[in-house]
């Protein structure tokens, strides 16, 4: 038998089967009768000339020729996924660039992680922002290209995706310029804006300050990077950022970097999916140094009087 005579449409139907391991579920999810699926790959199994499945009580198993062929099914329909995901919407002619970044991520960082392809002629950017799981489920879905966080994935994507660290910026205390501020005495009692409880600088700074054995005022815990610039900016709060996301107050003196938290530290990272034609301006992104994504602007000298 050569390759001509698979009929893809069969191995399609067992696809679906194999991956839900049940006949029924695969009907009424495809709007397909049980008979017309079971007989799809019944005739895959007569031209493989091996059985793909075998019964374990109400559950479909496959066999170990069952397995081989799920494995090549798999790479079979991802790689026609990318083919749809590269040619649809203009993509082969404008290079639209998928990007979809945790809503905790700094904005500074993202703006410095793309700002090579902006104005390059025939690009196009698209940002999205979300919970890490559902934008890593669209990245194997071919959905976007490219997906920015400040943690690596799970387990349930281990071996399924690429992930680079990029950068490691230091964790700082921020605030409105004062005097004599001291690292931890100066933050016992004090008001805080915190990122939420399931940051890992968060985790870690309570960690932090259990061992230190002192406690702070919680004034407001935030997900979202943005909205903890705004909170540092118009309160007299102590903020805990990475500096990168309030580079241009520091740059202006609206605020003051008045210590970096010893050991804490935000990581960020670039995930991608294996794919067998990545974007062409991935390479480029992803090659970036670490000084180039996190330099700060210099301050503003004061002009004499």
């Amino acid at each position: 038998m050569n390759v001509e005579q698979i009929n893809f449409h069969h191995l399609r139907y067992f696809w679906a089967v194999a991956k839900e391991g049940n006949l029924t579920r695969t009907s009424e999810r495809l709007h397909v009768a049980q008979s017309a699926l079971s007989s799809q790959i019944q005739q895959l199994e007569a031209q493989i000339g091996e059985a793909l499945f075998q019964r374990d009580g109400r559950r479909l198993v496959l066999t170990e020729a069952g397995e081989i062929a799920y494995a090549f099914a798999e790479e079979i329909f991802a790689t026609g996924a990318q083919l749809l995901a590269t040619l649809e919407h203009g993509r082969l002619h404008e290079q639209t660039l998928r990007i979809g970044a945790v809503a905790t991520l700094s904005r500074n960082f993202q703006e410095s992680f793309v700002k090579p392809l902006l104005g390059q002629p025939g690009a196009r950017l698209y940002l999205e922002a979300g919970v890490l799981g559902d934008l890593l489920h669209r990245l194997e879905a071919h959905a976007i290209d490219l997906v920015l966080a400040n943690r690596p994935p799970g387990r349930d994507f281990a071996g399924r995706l690429r992930c680079r660290r990029m950068a490691r910026q230091p964790v700082s205390i921020v605030g409105a310029p004062r005097r004599g501020f001291a690292f931890p005495k100066s933050i016992e009692g004090a008001p805080m804006i915190l990122p939420g409880r399931e940051s890992a600088i968060r985790l870690e700074f309570d960690a932090l300050c259990e061992q230190l054995g002192v406690r702070v005022r919680v004034l407001a815990e935030v997900d979202d990077m943005a909205t903890m610039r705004l909170l540092a900016r118009d309160t007299r709060a102590f903020a805990l950022v990475p500096s990168v996301v309030v580079r241009d107050e520091l740059r202006d003196g609206l605020l003051r970097e008045l210590c970096v938290v010893p050991e804490l530290f935000e990581t960020f990272y670039a995930i991608t999916a294996e794919r067998r034609f990545q974007h062409p301006a991935l390479e480029a992104l992803l090659g970036r140094n670490e000084s180039e994504l996190l330099e700060l602007p210099k301050k503003r000298r004061k002009k004499p009087a």
